[in-house]
């Protein structure tokens, strides 16, 4: 993905998985929304990078579950502890807002932003130029009982679309968001070759996990962003670093969170490292190991018009449309996604 992290698995240049989870949010930025099947043209801000992170070691113990459990919650006793000792799943309904409003401060979902972010994927096939658009929409969609808010991403690899993929977001009364599932349809040649990769969570075997904690810090153990067994999805992130310093197109940033994700079912790809910034969201994705190395750089920012934000908002219900006749094992036994607003300062 966003990543989401994502959501965030290693793509190929001939097979791109899910499309990368990138959440920013910045309330004085305002443009015009890019067209959907063409790649934009990357706008810088107005502070040019003149530095970058370097890849911090982790520090800490491995493993340990970021949320309480409460009465009621599921994924608890006897649970597996995916990530590592005291990673299981603690998922309960009640937790979570009754209207999804995620402005959980490294990680804010407003409807109506719109963030660019471009860089490469070297592989021993070659390098391609990737250039992810991740737009916050309008809409909400009832997963297991809770109203999640939806981010609709589109991929292209060397100015051609791959990707276009919606991720479904919640936050709990205590600021932890998660993430509840995905539906990244890909794309080759400019025609759709299906959606493999989908996952929602209670379904199939699919659990949501932590996108974010509310409150993250070092030298806590790992946690389960997500896990879908069926399609070899599972995200473990950990805290490595707190206080970083890391420029790019868009400006330089302080205070900078660094978190390290990893796929154990798949742990020849999708290992990166994801810089975020207080009040501002992802900024940078870097390469740890594995055959395809990815990096990403945040370049633009948008807030869209009410009319803009309508466009997205019907191109996502088409896509959301369109799941249900491409995932009926799956998909098509959720509620269809509905337009809860239309306007850019929110719900």
């Amino acid at each position: 993905m966003f990543q989401l992290r994502k959501p965030p698995r290693s793509k190929s240049p001939s097979a791109p998985g899910s499309a990368l989870v990138l959440l920013v949010a910045l309330a004085t930025v305002t443009s015009c929304a890019p067209q959907q099947n063409a790649a934009p043209q990357a706008t810088t801000g107005s502070a040019a990078p003149t530095a970058t992170s370097a890849a911090a070691t982790p520090t800490g113990s491995v493993a340990a579950a970021p949320v309480t459990a409460s009465p009621g919650a599921t994924g608890t006793a006897g649970a597996d502890e995916l990530c590592g000792p005291g990673s299981a799943i603690n998922f309960d309904q009640s937790q979570f807002q009754s209207s999804p409003n995620v402005d959980n401060k490294w990680f804010p979902l407003k409807p109506g932003m719109q963030y660019t972010t471009t860089g490469d994927v070297k592989s021993a096939e070659g390098t391609i130029k990737r250039t992810v658009i991740h737009s916050v929409t309008g809409l909400t969609k009832v997963i297991d009982g809770v109203k999640t808010q939806v981010l609709w991403d589109r991929d292209y690899a060397d100015g051609e679309l791959v990707e276009s993929e919606l991720a479904f977001f919640a936050q709990t009364e205590s600021g932890d968001v998660w993430l509840f599932g995905e539906y990244p349809e890909e794309y080759e040649g400019g025609k759709f070759t299906g959606a493999p990769a989908t996952f929602i969570h209670s379904l199939d075997e699919a659990q949501a996990g932590i996108a974010m904690q509310a409150d993250p810090q070092l030298n806590l153990p790992s946690y389960v962003q997500a896990h879908a067994p069926k399609v070899d999805f599972l995200d473990c992130g950990q805290i490595i670093k707190q206080n970083d310093h890391v420029c790019v197109a868009t400006g330089c940033y302080d205070d900078v969170l660094v978190i390290d994700e990893r796929n154990p079912l798949e742990p020849a790809v999708g290992h990166q490292r994801k810089f975020y910034s207080a009040g501002t969201g992802l900024v940078k994705v870097t390469a740890v190991g594995g055959k395809d190395q990815e990096t990403l750089d945040l370049v633009k920012i948008e807030q869209l018009t009410d009319a803009k934000l309508k466009e997205i908002n019907q191109e996502a219900l088409k896509l959301d449309q369109h799941a249900y006749q491409v995932s009926k094992s799956v998909y098509a036994k959720t509620d269809k996604a509905e337009v809860a607003t239309g306007t850019s300062s929110g719900y």
